[in-house]
């Protein structure tokens, strides 16, 4: 399926709700039309959620979220598909059947824990993402923690993050994307496909308001891998917006506030 002569690339994620509105599928498509992409959905669970954690979790029917996929993918068309909160082993293993029938490029987030360290995948479906979910990856976006929960690797400094990415690596995604957020010093991400590699920099800002980082991220891979650049110019311009994002993130409620995904909009110009 092609889009019509005029639409913008079409990007789909499959992922979570936030009711809060900073991280998931909102995260998502904010990101997605910040940068240009008409963005489109498969929900796969309902949180209630704010910027103090998660206060309840309930994942939709396997039959939901695959009929929410073939509406979307048989009709419309995908020209990139991004994965987020999947839940549990049933929902992984229904979503990596999908993807490896689909035809566009794939973004794996594989989310683990929310920013607050609620659980958002049962520990029986770690199985299901190594063997899976992984092997239909593009590019796998892990931050540390979930590089350990997935592999055991424990990245303690920059200089770990190389066994990692060969650790993921390991599981078939074609790229991955080491995230270094939660060391100290600079933001530095690895992103390798385990020969060649690119280190990517950005100075950390000292703001608390980070909710929806990961999320963000893979999105606005997705959302540049769709509009035809490659999986290294694609994630430098991902980890480019997201550091905007997270410079201009804001307060909101009692606890921790989202990234700023409307950021190139509101200070001079469209970010694409």
């Amino acid at each position: 399926m092609t889009g019509s002569p005029g639409a913008p690339p079409r990007v789909l994620t499959v992922a979570g709700s936030d009711s809060g509105g900073g991280a998931g599928i909102q995260a998502d498509l904010k990101t997605m039309l910040a940068l240009g992409v008409h963005g489109m959905s498969v929900v796969t669970a309902v949180t209630a959620q704010n910027s103090l954690g998660v206060q309840g979790a309930w994942e939709l029917p396997v039959e939901a979220v695959r009929a929410q996929y073939r509406s979307v993918v048989d009709d419309i068309g995908v020209e990139a598909v991004k994965t987020g909160m999947l839940a549990s082993a049933e929902l992984v293993e229904t979503v990596a059947e999908l993807l490896a029938a689909t035809d566009a490029p794939v973004v794996v987030d594989p989310v683990g824990v929310s920013k607050h360290g609620d659980p958002l995948l049962a520990a029986t479906a770690l199985d299901s993402v190594r063997e899976r979910l992984l092997p239909t990856a593009t590019v796998a976006t892990p931050n540390l923690d979930e590089v350990a929960q997935l592999t055991g690797v424990r990245v303690e400094s920059e200089a770990g993050m190389r066994e990692a990415a060969e650790a993921v690596l390991a599981y078939g995604p074609r790229w991955v994307v080491i995230k270094g957020g939660h060391l100290s010093g600079d933001a530095v991400d690895l992103l390798t496909d385990g020969s060649e590699e690119h280190w990517l920099r950005a100075p950390r800002y000292d703001n608390r308001h980070t909710h929806g980082t990961g999320c963000t991220l893979a999105s606005a891979i997705a959302a540049r891998l769709a509009q035809g650049l490659t999986v290294p110019e694609a994630v430098a311009a991902a980890k480019e917006y997201v550091t905007g994002a997270i410079a201009a993130g804001f307060a909101l409620g009692g606890g921790i506030g989202p990234v700023d995904h409307g950021w190139a909009l509101t200070r001079g110009g469209p970010a694409v």
